[in-house]
């Protein structure tokens, strides 16, 4: 056998190396832009920014020093200028899509920090693997606005790998419809009629409000937000202010709420405060032809007849009265199991020209 020569020998106890065959090795030299890397080759390994990181900012000085052992994964054996192209990002990548396979498969709950928030959805990456999560996998209502994800820590599942075509698909909305399965089963197993209990207004619509009670949702209809009138619940409640309220009737999985607590009841002791006889002080609420209808405080309303008004002849209540205007009567019927209270300004007018008629003595 004939000898070797020193270069031979050399070239063979060099390891072979392929395009996408991972390698380790020491960091030799690092720059802002480049890490240089022994890998045991005949040629160095070079792992530029941009398949180290996507932060295109980044200073690798700050990341990596000399002297370091680390993986990458071979792009190219040979770059063109004699050494071999490394990706640490790619190898990255190829980690974080076995482990995002692996949550797939075994229905894993994963949390990432939102990368990024896209018109469409947000982006998440699990061990330098990119996930999308469709906007309407988000949540488990229609959010308009996604940017409150930016850099936030979420939880969700991989319902969809597909790695060849780059579809990896994250589902958040599962999670949040679960979770809060089991919060309404929690929530009706302890709440009953006539509790009061505290929660979130979520949705303010012209009719009432709907309030997150913490696993479902109750209706709190304008007609129950007041003893008085409502009559606009956007002006009387903003999305996301904590209210207490009572809870009126469940009805399956539908709960009706109420802010007509019975120590407020103006008509508990109505009675005595609108006796027939009683003089008092209302405003003029609303008008119809027939009559007026005048607030005597927020839940109790009283009717003025049109042919109450005057002792003189009123053809309709709008030609003597206007609304928001003060006026004193004389309760001339109160019925308490209807809630109804009837007022006299005539029967006032004729107790004062009686009261304030002459007096004649039958002395001489």
């Amino acid at each position: 056998m004939s000898e070797l020569s020193f270069e031979q020998m050399l070239e063979e106890s060099l390891k072979t190396i392929r395009t996408g065959e991972i390698v380790t090795g020491k960091v030799i030299d690092v720059k802002e832009d480049e890490i240089v890397l022994n890998i045991g080759y005949k040629s160095d390994g070079t792992i530029p920014r941009s398949e180290y990181s996507d932060d295109q900012n980044l200073d690798l000085t700050t990341v990596v020093q000399v002297g370091d052992e680390m993986e990458a994964k071979v792009t190219r054996v040979n770059d063109g200028e004699g050494q071999v192209a490394l990706s640490y990002k790619r190898l990255a990548a190829d980690r974080g899509n076995k482990k995002l396979e692996e949550a797939f498969e075994n229905h894993e709950v994963l949390t990432a920090k939102v990368a990024q928030v896209l018109d469409g959805g947000l982006s998440v990456v699990v061990d330098g693997a990119r996930v999308f999560i469709p906007a309407s996998l988000v949540s488990d209502s229609y959010e308009k606005d996604l940017s409150k994800y930016a850099d936030k820590e979420i939880e969700f599942i991989i319902t969809e790998f597909n790695p060849k075509r780059r579809r990896i698909i994250g589902d958040r909305k599962q999670l949040m419809v679960a979770k809060r399965a089991e919060l309404q089963k929690e929530l009706f197993s302890r709440i009953h009629t006539g509790d009061i209990v505290e929660g979130t207004i979520k949705n303010v619509t012209d009719f009432g409000a709907f309030i997150d009670l913490g696993g479902a949702d109750g209706l709190l209809h304008i007609s129950e937000m007041s003893w008085g009138r409502v009559e606009s619940p956007k002006k009387a409640f903003k999305a996301g202010e904590k209210v207490e309220v009572l809870i009126k009737d469940i009805n399956g999985d539908k709960i009706a709420l109420s802010l007509k607590f019975a120590e407020t009841n103006p008509w508990k002791d109505a009675s005595d405060k609108y006796a027939v006889g009683n003089v008092v002080t209302g405003r003029v609420a609303r008008m119809t032809d027939f009559g007026a209808f005048v607030e005597l405080e927020p839940g109790v309303d009283a009717l003025l007849h049109v042919s109450q008004i005057s002792r003189e002849h009123v053809e309709k209540p709008s030609d003597v009265l206007s609304i928001n205007q003060e006026i004193e009567a004389r309760v001339v019927d109160f019925n308490e199991d209807d809630k109804k209270i009837s007022l006299s300004i005539k029967a006032l007018q004729a107790q004062d020209e009686y009261d304030e008629a002459p007096v004649y003595s039958d002395e001489a």
